[in-house]
């Protein structure tokens, strides 16, 4: 079972950008970081207006004076402070993310950012070089991926029970803006404007999710070529995609598809990944997050479920059980899950101890960065007719 006790004398003095009154992914954040008692929120630039941000950050019980206009504003002020901020949150449409995360770095914070870091693989870079340079943490929230049974079956392919790899079929394919919803929904307005949700819609949205649900259960899965096609099938979001498919070469001959898509007309999430192996297959559906489908050739179906006592538990993520087999675990835990663990990494580099994050598995900078690359490189092929092209 998880062990809720502190390993640390205290917790990471914390602040957000964004995420405020009316967030869904604010709460998220919120409650993912603050369960364990790992982070505590002290500061905040909750909303680009000032007297809802600072009436919202005080109801949630932030001092008033450390509800800031801008981060700008905060990370000065609190760079003053000898209890000032350690690290910081970045739950603001995609637009911001570049400008805000390169200024924590600069100001010496450690980053946890909502995917994609930025715009391209160029601003990525020079977030990742920066990250080094300050050695500071920078997370990523590809919050599925904290679901314990995605680290099941990794074990499992790493323990060679699916065989040989050979085919990786991933989707991220709901049916929420099948029809022209930002008309009257702000959250979906800026995420089909190009100039606040960069240059793709849903494969930066839900398929670089679902490719990285394939890169940490088949560890160092790296493409070699890919081909992409993409559509705006609600026609004002063009040049934005709501719709697009991925045919994927991956090195060591494994091949694979993604779906990504937000017109999948009466699906909740459809967020499923297939691996297929010489002997077996995993399957894994975010709509029934406790139970990993495995099936061995010439065998009756199995179906693995969180928290028994067949299942691998030397890795944390597995064995962090937070409630008993059966009950059901969903996205808050999974998140949880990976706030933990850049608590962990936090601390190591506050101790010094950069080995151990070196061991540490969590969404770091290194994965943001390839999730922009992903990004960059379908829209090279979609854009040039739908060709394959070289993964670079």
């Amino acid at each position: 079972m998880f062990n809720e006790e502190l390993k640390y004398d205290r917790p990471i003095r914390w602040a957000m950008v964004g995420g405020g009154r009316g967030s869904q992914i604010g709460y998220i954040h919120r409650s993912s970081a603050l369960r364990d008692r790992s982070f505590q929120l002290v500061a905040g630039a909750f909303d680009v207006d000032v007297t809802r941000g600072r009436e919202f950050g005080v109801n949630i019980g932030v001092a008033p004076e450390r509800c800031y206009k801008d981060y700008k504003e905060m990370f000065e002020s609190e760079g003053k402070r000898e209890d000032g901020i350690e690290a910081v949150s970045i739950a603001t449409p995609n637009f911001t993310h570049y400008e805000i995360c390169k200024t924590a770095l600069l100001e010496g914070l450690h980053v946890i950012c909502e995917k994609p870091l930025c715009f391209s693989t160029e601003q990525a870079e020079e977030l990742a070089e920066l990250a080094e340079k300050h050695n500071k943490v920078v997370g990523v929230t590809y919050g599925y991926t904290g679901a314990q049974m995605i680290h099941q079956a990794r074990n499992m392919i790493q323990r060679g029970d699916l065989g040989e790899i050979r085919i990786i079929n991933m989707q991220f394919a709901h049916g929420y803006h099948s029809t022209e919803v930002e008309k009257n929904d702000l959250g979906t307005k800026w995420r089909v404007n190009p100039a606040t949700s960069g240059p793709s819609y849903v494969l930066g949205d839900t398929g670089t999710h679902a490719l990285f649900l394939a890169q940490t259960m088949v560890p160092d899965l790296k493409i070699k070529s890919l081909l992409c096609t993409r559509q705006s099938f609600v026609k004002s979001r063009a040049p934005l995609e709501d719709n697009a498919t991925v045919l994927i070469n991956f090195e060591n001959g494994i091949v694979g598809t993604l779906w990504a898509s937000a017109v999948n007309a009466g699906s909740m999430h459809q967020q499923k990944i297939r691996v297929i192996g010489s002997k077996a297959s995993i399957e894994w559906w975010d709509e029934q997050p406790n139970q990993l489908k495995y099936e061995i050739q010439g065998q009756p179906a199995q179906l693995l479920e969180r928290g028994m006592g067949y299942l691998y538990n030397e890795d944390e993520a597995v064995s962090g059980d937070r409630i008993g087999a059966g009950h059901v675990e969903g996205l808050f835990e999974a998140w949880s899950n990976l706030y933990r663990r850049f608590c962990i990494a936090i601390h190591a580099k506050i101790d010094g101890n950069n080995e151990a994050v070196k061991d540490l598995w969590y969404p770091n900078i290194h994965d943001g960065v390839e999730g922009v690359r992903f990004i960059e490189n379908c829209l090279r092929s979609a854009d040039n007719g739908s060709v394959w092209v070289d993964y670079n």
